[in-house]
């Protein structure tokens, strides 16, 4: 577990380096009945400023959606850091192909084939306008036992550190 921010500075910091490393996240967004959906997405390799990237196709569901309300979540698990982020923001869709040559990975191929020329490929940026997170304390032994320890005397486990930080 890292030690406590003391300040917003360190605590974007420590968004960033939980982002970086967990990679994969589910991106909600609201459906037009106003259901929430979630997805699992790839997270694109790029210095975390406030935005994150995503490549997806235009005709998608998850595109529709953005266009109707650009309100969405990006959630975050690492489990090998006992560490969660959940960051809010607005999101857009747009063709950027500048943007597309320095995000591109070779392993984008298994779902864009054609590679940036594949027919209907687009980027979604989401742009952060605030983000939580949670360190968990210790390791996974310590936190069943914590759990364990929790359902014998009623009293709650150390769930671990939360912070909010805005953009």
């Amino acid at each position: 577990m890292s030690k406590e921010p003391t300040t917003a500075e360190e605590s974007r910091g420590r968004v960033t380096e939980l982002i970086r490393d967990a990679r994969i996240c589910l991106l909600t967004t609201t459906a037009v009945d106003g259901r929430l959906v979630s997805r699992p997405m790839g997270l694109q390799a790029a210095e975390f400023d406030g935005d994150l990237w995503f490549f997806a196709y235009a005709s998608s569901a998850k595109v529709r959606q953005i266009r109707v309300n650009p309100q969405v979540n990006v959630g975050f698990s690492d489990q090998r850091q006992h560490a969660w982020v959940s960051v809010a923001g607005t999101a857009q869709e747009g063709w950027d192909r500048a943007r597309a040559e320095e995000l591109w990975n070779p392993l984008l191929k298994t779902w864009f084939p054609d590679g940036l020329d594949t027919p209907g490929i687009t980027l979604i940026k989401v742009h952060a306008s605030s983000a939580e997170y949670w360190d968990s304390p210790g390791s996974t032994v310590v936190n069943l036992l914590g759990f364990a320890k929790a359902t014998v005397t009623g009293q709650p486990p150390e769930a671990g550190q939360n912070h909010a930080v805005s953009y």
